[in-house]
């Protein structure tokens, strides 16, 4: 065991040589660092056993991502030539043994002082220094083509399903419509002026509160979002799924084998001050969080597939500034529901078979809450790294008068495992890279756009979807008599100073309510 942990020492000498040379990525964030390959180099993590040979130019130039088809070829390239250097120091190191295993004999059968006269031994030590300084020199390369390699395949997306339509997303490809689109002899309003209206949904004056986009839900509209999480969580759990909880700040190495970009600019990961806690972020799923539950673990074949279902809070910088600034669809913190599988590649079809199952099941979680929705398959240029396939169902949303996206399902074949060494022991007792799949269960703030805007009524009440009335406790949302709050900050006449009650009347309509302005986020 001795020998394996020399080199060891000595490749990891030599990776951190040529670092320092200037050859590598720094300890900063920027395009040229991985935290997952310095996971793996801090011996935190397996290699990486990365498939490059499996992706064709052809499909890198279709998806949309940092790379394109030369870097693939540079890619191959860099790791044809590692595997040669690796090769030749294998050879050196065997003969490195025989060398010191030729000294020892000469030692053994001489005393020291007619040892060290032969010109045996002389001959030995010099050949011994000379693959010595090929070994460093060779080592130093292997540093070098490793960390190219990886500074650039970890960036690679996975291969892409035949039948993905090719291009962005005016290319999805509509398999279905369900449910019927409501018509309103009315004009339908907003979640937000509906959400306001009841008092469940808080978003104005909250800059100096939480910052922008963000919002409070209260009232029914807490209640509503707890009965959704119930709700999915009742409709799964029969169905075999493994109820989880998962950490909400996780290490970037976690996000990049997810596919996960922490490190993009501007990125739509939260990064902590890496000067307090380093390399943690929050996440945006609990995929991640999940992911990370089975990284470096392997499961049995029987146990196969393995269904698990997370409610987390989510959280999403939102990169896109000047879209939708108002209301629950782009928010920077929200609860989500997740499906997660880990599946078995004994035919290549199981994580097929899974999506399928977990697009059902949103099919059934969606339908039965009575949303008119779309099931989209989608492009090449949507997918994302991971994602081999991945179908979206976008919900009509009156009040925006568009459909907008409520949920996604994606099959991530062996990508994730790859990078998270997810593996399963197969029929031959062998361990094997698992399928990964993940799907929206429910995404609450989504759903209560689609919710609020379909059920409501000419006066500004909404009713709640029949499978939600005995987890809500009403059937129909009602405007309350008096509202709960009254602004009195200084953004208003007067700063709000008066004493209640002195002209106060509803702040939604009354004078003490500030018109919407900058300092009312």
């Amino acid at each position: 065991m001795a020998a394996p942990r020399a080199l060891a020492a000595a490749r990891r000498a030599a990776a951190r040589g040529w670092r320092g040379a200037g050859g590598g990525a720094g300890p900063g964030p920027g395009p040229g660092r991985s935290r997952l390959y310095e996971h793996v180099r801090e011996g935190l993590s397996a290699r990486p056993q990365l498939d490059v040979a499996a992706l064709s130019e052809r499909e890198l130039e279709r998806r949309r991502g940092p790379l394109r088809g030369g870097d693939l070829r540079e890619i191959v390239q860099t790791w044809s030539r590692l595997g040669e250097v690796r090769a030749s120091i294998a050879r050196l190191e065997a003969e490195k043994g025989r060398v010191a295993q030729g000294v020892r004999a000469l030692m053994a059968a001489h005393d020291k002082e007619t040892a060290e006269a032969l010109p045996a031994y002389a001959a030995l030590r010099a050949r011994g220094r000379q693959v010595r300084l090929e070994l460093q020199a060779l080592l130093a390369e292997e540093a070098a083509l490793d960390e190219r390699f990886y500074l650039k395949a970890l960036q690679l997306p996975n291969r892409t399903h035949p039948e993905a339509p090719v291009g962005d997303e005016s290319q999805a490809r509509v398999l279905e419509v369900v449910g019927e689109k409501p018509a309103f002899d009315f004009k339908p309003k907003g979640h937000l002026e509906l959400g306001e209206g009841l008092d469940i949904i808080r978003q104005r004056r909250l800059s100096h509160v939480s910052g922008h986009r963000s919002y409070y839900l209260c009232g029914a509209g807490a209640l509503l979002q707890h009965a959704l999480v119930r709700f999915v969580l009742a409709k799964l759990l029969p169905k075999g799924f493994l109820p989880m909880t998962v950490p909400d700040l996780l290490r970037g190495a976690v996000f990049e084998g997810c596919g996960m970009q922490p490190n993009a600019t501007p990125s739509p990961v939260y990064n902590i001050d890496p000067s307090r806690f380093e390399d943690l972020c929050l996440a945006g799923t609990s995929e991640v969080g999940i992911a990370g539950y089975f990284m470096d673990h392997a499961v049995r074949l029987e146990d196969l597939p393995i269904r698990v279902v997370c409610s987390s809070t989510c959280y999403r910088a939102e990169t896109e500034t000047g879209r939708e600034p108002w209301g629950l669809y782009r928010v920077h913190q929200f609860t989500k529901v997740e499906m997660f599988g880990v599946t078995a590649a004994e035919s290549g079809a199981e994580s097929e078979a899974l999506l399928a199952e977990f697009l059902a099941l949103q099919k059934e979680i969606f339908s039965e809450l009575g949303l008119h929705y779309r099931v989209l398959d989608m492009p090449t240029q949507e997918l994302g790294l991971p994602a081999y396939r991945k179908f979206d169902i976008e919900a009509w949303m009156p009040g925006r008068g568009k459909y907008g996206e409520i949920s996604s399902a994606s099959n991530c074949t062996d990508y994730q495992s790859r990078r998270l060494n997810i593996m399963y022991g197969d029929g031959d007792g062998r361990l094997r890279h698992a399928h990964t799949v993940n799907g929206t269960a429910c995404a609450v703030s989504r759903m209560l756009i689609a919710l609020l805007e379909c059920n409501q009524l000419p006066d500004g009440r909404v009713r709640v979807p029949p499978a939600l009335q005995p987890l809500v406790g009403q059937a129909v949302l009602a405007r309350p008599p008096a509202p709960l709050l009254r602004y009195i900050g200084p953004n208003q006449p007067r700063g709000g100073r008066e004493a209640p009650g002195a002209g106060g009347g509803d702040p939604r309509g009354g004078p003490h309510v500030a018109p919407r302005g900058r300092g009312d986020t």
